[in-house]
């Protein structure tokens, strides 16, 4: 079968983009995110749904995106807009769908069966289009490992933080209240096999502000961010650049690697000690990092 998605991709950033702003549509193709993702959601007014759904549906049809990664979030099933989304949307080729204000497991298995349920009438292989969980209140943070293994579609699960802390009757402040939801998140989807991606930081003048938060998330182990505005992906981008020491040990791990091959041996060292697989995957992310901001510089 042929998938639309690609379940393990850099997505260092994912950008919203109005679904009903035609010049924003256009232009993200520009804009040097990982990921686009065209919301209809909260970004679009109720008298707009229509509107932006069509100018979606067209754009996916009709847009070269190159290689880049097409997300749409669409309205969650419950509010009666979101069959619609998805009878628009996976037509026309989205690669991956977001489901918002996902609660529990039973949120993305009903979503995944309307999926399917187009995906057959439209002669798309079913399973060929991805999803993604954006878990956005204090049961969806406590139900995340449920969550991330709802189902094989999952590229990722995502924090939505500005209803999360209105769940929790707090604001958001220097990242103490995220703590928790970021930890039960990030576990969730490493225990599954998927990304994790951080909110969105919506202070777009403080760049101080928004370095420190990325750094914070680069600590716990984030893939990547959901960003406003494309003032923040070259910083977002240049904070994921590994170190010259950490790029150098792990192409040093790689070519241990690639010796251990030559010779016929299964086990690898590097300065006497073992290679094991979990270092393996570390220098081949950290060489992607890279190789990806070589290719954004040139």
């Amino acid at each position: 079968m042929e998938k639309r998605y690609v379940k393990d991709r850099l997505r260092r950033s994912m950008m919203f983009v109005p679904g009903n702003n035609p010049g924003m549509i256009t232009d993200s193709r520009i804009y040097g995110a990982d990921s686009l993702m065209f919301d209809l959601e909260d970004s679009v007014a109720f008298t707009e749904k229509d509107t932006a759904r069509f100018l979606v549906h067209n754009a996916l049809k009709t847009l070269d995106f190159g290689k880049k990664e097409i997300v749409v979030r669409i309205n969650d099933l419950s509010s009666g807009l979101g069959t619609a989304d998805l009878e628009a949307i996976i037509p026309a080729g989205v690669h991956v769908v977001r489901l918002p204000k996902t609660d529990s497991a039973q949120d993305v298995i009903d979503c995944e069966r309307e999926i399917a349920r187009i995906e057959a009438r439209h002669g798309i292989p079913v399973g060929a289009t991805g999803m993604m969980a954006a878990i956005e209140s204090a049961n969806g943070v406590l139900n995340a490992k449920e969550i991330a293994h709802a189902s094989p579609r999952l590229i990722g699960v995502a924090l939505g933080a500005e209803d999360y802390v209105t769940d929790l009757k707090t604001t958001r402040s220097d990242g103490i209240e995220l703590l928790f939801a970021r930890s039960m998140i990030l576990n969730a989807a490493r225990s599954a096999g998927i990304a994790a991606l951080d909110t969105v930081y919506a202070d777009v003048n403080n760049e101080e502000g928004f370095l420190e938060e990325v750094a914070l998330i680069r600590k716990l182990g984030f893939d990547g961010k959901s960003v406003i505005n494309p003032r923040q992906i070259g910083i977002l981008h240049r904070a994921f650049i590994p170190s010259k020491k950490d790029l150098d040990k792990a192409y040093a791990v790689m070519e241990a690697i690639r010796e251990a091959n030559a010779r016929g041996s299964g086990v690898a060292s590097l300065k006497g000690k073992m290679i094991d697989r979990p270092v393996v995957l570390r220098a081949q992310r950290l060489i992607a990092l890279a190789e990806a901001d070589a290719a954004e510089e040139e």
